[in-house]
């Protein structure tokens, strides 16, 4: 038998990450926002109300909320590449209408169109789901524009499917964006061999 000298050390540390955001965080959030909704928003919406959508805008938003958070499970988070951060979620609970007091939503989520295809959505994801199933969500429901083809394969992909709920979503006077809902149970698959 031929022996093969192997190298026992621990391998790299990983380089991408997800936690709560905090409001030092703000800014950052601000900037990967304006590029994600510049991607996402301004196609479908005048050009003057694109113009709107800056990063110090975004960030005097977050940075107001995550100094004083709303009650409940509000949560924001952020993706990060080693220190920067790329993305971001933010969840809560549902605001819809017919939402039971077990249905979390998924405000928000984005990632910079320079850090995609990264790992960094699933993270933020795959986080999100783990911060309302702690707190008691059994299902989780996200808004997105109908057309946003790459948005609902992300979705698709994560067990996220439509519901059959759509809305108009007011993104200024006389300025709508059609959206669908999609959602998932947060419940564990039930084990079959267990009576």
């Amino acid at each position: 038998m031929t022996e093969h000298a192997h190298d026992h050390a621990p391998g790299p540390l990983a380089d991408a990450s997800v936690r709560r955001a905090g409001p030092n965080d703000a800014a950052a959030v601000g900037l990967v926002q304006e590029a994600v909704w510049a991607e996402t928003y301004a196609p479908r919406v005048p050009e003057h109300i694109a113009a709107q959508f800056t990063s110090a805008g975004f960030a005097s938003v977050w940075r107001r909320s995550l100094a004083s958070p709303p009650p409940g499970v509000w949560t924001l988070l952020v993706a990060c590449a080693r220190e920067q951060v790329v993305g971001y979620a933010a969840v809560g609970p549902s605001q819809d209408r017919d939402g039971e007091a077990t249905t979390g939503s998924l405000m928000e989520i984005g990632v910079h169109p320079k850090g995609r295809r990264s790992g960094h959505g699933s993270r933020l994801l795959n986080a999100a789901a783990d911060i309302l199933r702690e707190a008691g969500a059994t299902d989780l429901t996200a808004w997105l524009p109908a057309d946003a083809e790459a948005t609902r394969a992300f979705f698709d992909q994560a067990n996220l499917h439509p519901d059959g709920a759509y809305r108009d979503r007011g993104v200024a006077e006389d300025v709508t964006v059609r959206e669908i809902r999609v959602a998932a149970s947060l419940e564990p698959p039930s084990d079959p061999s267990r009576p």
